[in-house]
């Protein structure tokens, strides 16, 4: 094979395998620092063997067999064998090993990563670089810190796992409430980044989106009864489906009402509207089912003034009520003002920004600016447009903003 041909093979191993990789390395080394270091010499002994030797027939195998030895071989040099034996005896991965033990260990991993012990932006980091593999200035290009900064960052929490000697495992069932909702709520978060990057000049960062989408898909192949697994799945591609239409060929955001409906990708909204329905079922219906059903609501519309508005308005009462975000009262003021009018939301606006929990929230003032537009207000929206501008850092939103305060101006 051709270098260039190998390079694309190891590249796809990396984006399909890391996590497969990673998770039974960790499970022999207990040791996430270790473990990363190998698997990352695994992926670049891959380049010349692979070359010489051909693609394995299972890339995945030939990764965590090659990882697995490098550890052992650090572990011997480090001369902690005798420590570390009973880890250690059990047998090298290979082909022929059963398949159900590796999604096992990537749900251990993920759980890890997402222990309430550390904190929810070491959580989000460490599914970024353990879980999905993204290399970490692209993490910290996320964050909005430096390479060394999140370096640290990261190192922190590692070393915070060590210490409390967190448990490399998957919860048993009276600690999986807890410990779920974290997981989702990195997922989630993971997503949302993506989906409107913080900064830069394209408004999606489409890496972290599918890294998202697909960690989703593994939860939910994991864990098939959690219906908030099922609702947080729902909830990713049926957004995700509209993923063509958010902005035109020069790159300008379009919003809901401007989307070509047509180009939406209607496998993914069929399949989300299943989930749905499965995740909805029951006596209580968490707040990933519910903000699944208002998107799939917005996605089953013919056009967009056929949205059922009186149908979202009272999901978003309904997910207020179990989530008390100011986010989603923000969210509900918009389906407010679409049901009752502009009048009627902008007190809910006003309240938001007294309440201060929103402060530098780009979208506060920027549905402040709207609402004001639509009331013919426009000196008072050019303010708020202005506002919303100065704590916007994407370019595609600040030059949507922009052209909004041109408008008003």
């Amino acid at each position: 094979m051709t270098a260039d041909e190998v390079a694309r093979a190891v590249a796809e191993a990396h984006r399909h395998e890391w996590s497969f990789v990673l998770a039974a390395t960790a499970r022999v080394t207990r040791d996430l620092d270790l473990a990363e270091e190998c698997v990352q010499e695994a992926y670049v002994t891959a380049l010349d063997a692979w070359e010489r030797d051909g693609v394995p027939r299972s890339p995945g195998a030939w990764l965590t067999t090659t990882a697995r030895r490098k550890a052992l071989d650090a572990m011997r040099r480090e001369q902690v064998l005798k420590t570390k034996l009973p880890m250690l005896i059990e047998p090298e991965v290979s082909e022929m090993d059963d398949p159900e033990s590796v999604p096992d260990d990537r749900l251990r991993l993920i759980f890890t990563c997402c222990h309430p012990a550390l904190a929810q932006e070491a959580q989000v980091a460490l599914t970024l670089r353990l879980v999905c593999g993204i290399p970490t200035p692209h993490i910290a290009q996320a964050f909005l810190v430096s390479e060394a900064t999140m370096a640290a960052r990261l190192t922190r929490a590692k070393k915070k796992i060590a210490a409390a000697h967190i448990a490399y495992r998957v919860p048993d069932s009276a600690e999986l409430p807890d410990r779920l909702d974290a997981v989702l709520t990195v997922i989630h978060l993971l997503f949302t980044t993506g989906h409107t990057a913080p900064s830069g000049d394209e408004l999606v960062n489409l890496e972290l989106v599918e890294r998202s989408v697909d960690l989703a898909r593994l939860l939910r192949s994991l864990m098939p009864d959690e219906r908030e697994v099922r609702g947080l799945l729902a909830l990713l591609l049926v957004t995700h489906a509209r993923r063509t239409t958010r902005t035109d060929a020069s790159g300008r955001l379009l919003l809901l009402s401007e989307q070509d409906r047509t180009a939406w990708d209607r496998a993914e909204i069929e399949e989300a509207d299943r989930l749905v329905v499965e995740a909805l079922r029951g006596p209580s219906r968490g707040r990933y089912a519910l903000q699944a059903a208002v998107a799939a609501l917005h996605a089953v519309a013919r056009t967009y003034d056929d949205t059922d508005w009186p149908q979202i308005l009272s999901l978003y009462g309904e997910l207020l009520a179990i989530w008390p975000s100011p986010v989603v009262a923000l969210n509900r003021a918009i389906a407010l003002s679409m049901v009752s009018g502009p009048e009627a939301a902008l007190p809910v606006i006003e309240s938001l920004e007294q309440d201060g929990r929103l402060d530098g929230y780009r979208y506060l003032p920027a549905t402040k600016a709207d609402l004001l537009r639509r009331m013919g207000r426009l000196k008072e929206a050019a303010d708020a447009y202005r506002t919303a501008l100065a704590q916007a850092d994407n370019e595609a939103e600040r030059a949507f903003l922009s052209s909004r305060l041109e408008e008003v101006s």
